[in-house]
């Protein structure tokens, strides 16, 4: 009599097809792209302008005051209206133009 034994059924999965005389690839490295984050818009931009130059108006009705003679003071070249007076609110307004081209939201684009 012959004994019937049951083997194992072997699983059979597709032969795994070698490369041979293949040089390994180095891995694909792509440049990182630079991207410059835009903190503001070309509006911002141009408030921020307008309020340095403001600053800057100011700042040249500030100086000055120079006498003839250095040995003489003039009060009323010194404390004039546009120095004490006029130079420091228009530098103050800059800041504030400087200080709404910061925090001014830009206008969405319906593109």
């Amino acid at each position: 009599m012959a004994e019937n034994k049951k083997q194992p059924q072997q699983k059979t999965t597709a032969p795994v097809k070698q490369q041979h005389n293949v040089k390994p690839q180095a891995p694909v490295t792509k440049k990182p792209v630079t991207v410059i984050p835009v903190l503001f818009a070309k509006e911002n931009y141009l408030w921020m302008v307008i309020g340095g130059v403001i600053v800057l108006l100011g700042m040249l009705l500030m100086s000055g005051g120079k006498s003839q003679d250095p040995n003489t003071f003039d009060p009323k070249v010194v404390y004039s209206f546009t120095r004490i007076t006029l130079a420091p609110i228009l530098i103050i307004a800059g800041l504030m133009v400087e200080i709404y081209a910061i925090f001014r939201k830009p206008k969405q684009s319906n593109a």
